[in-house]
Parts: structure tokens; sequence; C-alpha cells
């Protein structure tokens, strides 16, 4: 495993571009399951998490080539209705071959799968959905097994306890494509990358309409045909180096974001005092000396993300005054707590909410990453901390952050890798 050290308050300048989504690439390359015919997919960011779904879509039975940005997903044979338990409990992606392998062969057989420990991650809600479309569900021994001689359309509510399910909503949606009929999924998740998703599911022959709202209808159709398809930009990496530039008051440019995307930050930005000026893709952050306190609750999509709940907690820690932080979504989502405070920050947690008393300085400490979005907070918090910090287990960090310490030092960090 591989470790960052980074010696902290070095000055960032320069620009940083953005790269492809890795919430929208997951279940746009389990989509390709859904055609025999060939996929391109560009502008695909290389991350651990994009190397397993590659995996799992060999082990399926599929032929992969992947050149830089650019992944070709091509037929070989017939596809296996199986994930193994070996790839999909890495990652909570892997979930979305559930769907198109249903639809698409008629059965399934996937794991039920792993990913980042944030709390409580149920299926329930992907279950309820093809159970729906007429299939017959059980779990053995780990594995999710569905059965049915053809999906037919439905009406499906996908609402849970934390909100709609963004992954939910994506694999139900690929299922009713090759369904019967008419589906409309209610209480689906409004996300960009499910938006995305449909577009490249559209481009490939389906007919879906309503996405990007709570009520998404989808028209079977008898077959799907291959697709060339570029991805768009990552809001949530797009979101971290915004959330950076604030918190260490840095002069450099972010290239290629869709900072439409990121509504919730930018009003919650303009309450803790920081100017954002976004032309096209383009975006540049002035941050006050003081940063103000501003209290949050994280929500489904268009409010504030979870996946930024981590990289905030952070940046409050270095204001002049006391923030509560509340993360509806993930209550759980709270393990760089712990991290944070023995770099000096003043955080404690009382249920689903962290209480952040803002210090003047943070100090660097060796610390340990407990998930992907926990790893980019404390490296938010290293890079403007006094001294130098020590980040173990980056390899959560590499799942869905691109190059991001190469980024970084291009910027004029002092971060290094090395191995542990």
């Amino acid at each position: 495993m591989d470790k960052l050290i980074i010696n902290g308050g070095c000055p960032l300048k320069g620009e940083v571009r953005i790269s492809g989504s890795k919430n929208a690439t997951l279940p746009i390359l389990a989509a390709t399951l859904l055609t025999d015919e060939t996929c391109v997919i560009r502008n695909v960011p290389r991350l651990l998490d994009t190397h397993t779904m590659v995996k799992l879509l060999k082990s399926l039975g599929k032929r992969v080539d992947w050149d830089k940005d650019r992944i070709i997903v091509m037929s070989n044979g017939p596809v296996n209705p199986v994930a193994d338990y070996k790839l999909v409990s890495t990652m909570r992606g892997s979930i979305c071959v559930l769907g198109p392998l249903l639809t698409k062969l008629g059965e399934a057989k996937v794991s039920l799968p792993g990913g980042c420990v944030i709390g409580v991650r149920p299926v329930d809600l992907h279950q309820k959905g093809i159970e729906a479309l007429g299939a017959k569900v059980t779990t053995e021994g780990g594995y999710i097994l569905a059965r049915a001689k053809k999906l037919k359309g439905a009406r499906v509510y996908l609402a849970g306890a934390s909100g709609p399910s963004v992954l939910g909503t994506a694999n139900i949606m690929m299922a009713a494509t090759l369904a019967q009929g008419e589906t409309i999924i209610e209480c689906a998740a409004c996300e960009p990358e499910v938006e995305e998703l449909a577009n490249f599911l559209n481009e490939m022959g389906a007919r879906i309409r309503g996405h990007g709202s709570p009520r998404i209808v989808i028209q079977g159709v008898k077959r799907l045909h291959g697709a060339d398809y570029r991805m768009c930009f990552d809001r949530i990496e797009g979101g971290t180096f915004v959330l950076l530039a604030a918190m260490a008051r840095a002069n450099f440019v972010i290239r290629d974001i869709d900072y439409s995307q990121l509504t919730a930050l930018d009003d919650v930005l303009g309450h803790i005092g920081v100017r954002v000026q976004a032309e096209r893709n383009l975006v540049r952050v002035k941050a006050p000396k003081v940063l103000k306190p501003f209290s949050i609750t994280t929500y489904p999509y268009p409010g504030f993300p979870t996946d930024l709940q981590a990289q905030y907690t952070a940046i409050m820690s270095l204001t002049n005054g006391v923030s509560v932080i509340r993360d509806t979504v993930f209550p759980d989502r709270f393990m760089h707590i712990a991290e944070l405070s023995r770099m000096g920050a003043r955080i404690r947690r009382e249920g689903g909410s962290a209480i952040v008393e803002g210090v003047k300085a943070l100090s660097g400490a060796p610390v340990t990453a407990s998930d992907l979005r926990a790893s980019a907070a404390l490296v938010m918090a290293g890079l403007v901390a006094k001294g130098r910090t020590e980040i173990r287990r980056v390899y959560h960090l590499d799942r869905g952050y691109e190059n991001i310490d190469k980024k970084l030092i291009d910027l004029g960090a002092c971060i290094s890798r090395e191995k542990e």
C-alpha cells in the first residue's frame, strides 16, 4: 500500500483539470452488457474503481480495450451471468451489473457489494425494483440471485429511508430498457450521473424520458445497439478542488468543471464568504482571510452532496465559530472526525451530526484514510496544516481521484507518494 507525505503551507497556484466522472463511468460501463455490439466510452478517468469495473466486464465475458482515456467494450462470446465476490466485494458500483445481466440474459447472480465503510448501504431498493418488473429474487451465500423469462414494465416507487437510491435508479432503469411495455420510476434519483446514464442508454436506442427529474419513464425496446459516448466531468472532484482553493486561499484556475451541477455548494460558499467566478467550464475561487462558520445538512441532489461532506467538515475546522454538519444520506459517514482531530481540529459527533468548533490552525500528523471522501478531506487538511502530514491507506483516494498527487504537485503542493 502507498502513503502520501505532505508538507503543509506551500502556496498553490496555476490550473487544474477535472477528470471524467467516476460515478457516471461505472454504471455506463455496466450498461454495455445490454448489447452485443461495440461501445466506445471517452473521457474515462483512470481510477482503481474503473480498473475494477473493467476486470468485472472481462470476467463476465466482454472484451475490453483501454487506451488513455478511451475504453472500447466488445463482444467476446456468451456473457457469464455470475458477478464474482472477489471483484464486486471491493466496489459498491459493481451492483449495477444486476439489472443489465437480468434483462439481457434472464438471470443474474451478483455478489453483495462492498466499497467504502461509511455506514449501512442496503440493496433492498434494487431488489424491490426488479421484483416489480417480474423477477424472482433470493439471497443465498452472499449473492443476489434473480431470474425472469422476460421482464415486464411496471410502476416502481424507489424512495428509501434516506431518499432515492442513485444506483437503485440506475439498475432499474437499465433493466427496464429491454422489458416489455412501459416502466415508470417514481421518486427516482435526480443526480447528474443518472441523467448521464440515461443519455448513454438513449444513444444505444433506449426510449427514456424524464431523467433528471423524480419521475423517469422507460418504454422497453427489443434490442440495444452500440454507441460512442463522451463522459461528463466529475462534479465531486470539481467540488473538492473548489473547497481546497477556498481552504488554502489559493489562486488557481479549475478547468473542465460544470459548476451548474454544484448549486448547493455555491450557495453554501456564499454564506462562508467565498466568491466563485464561473465561466463556461472554468472556475476561479476567491476566499477571505477568515471564513465564516455555516451549518449544513446533506440531501440527495440537488441538495448538498454527501460526497462533499467530509471536505466541508475539514474547511469548517478553520473558521471563527461553530458549525453543525448533519448527514441525512449516510448518517454514519463521520470516520474522518477522529483523524482531523489528530491534526488539531475540534470536532465532536452527536448522533448523525458533527459539531465543529473552528481553530486558528491545524498541525501535521500521521493519519489513516478510512474511505474515499475522508481521504480527500485529510489531503486538504494536510496541505494547509503546519508541518508534515502522513496519510496512510491512500488506495481509498485512488478509487475516486485520478492522479490527484500529480495534479497537486503541478499546483505547487509539497506532496510525495511512498510505499508503506
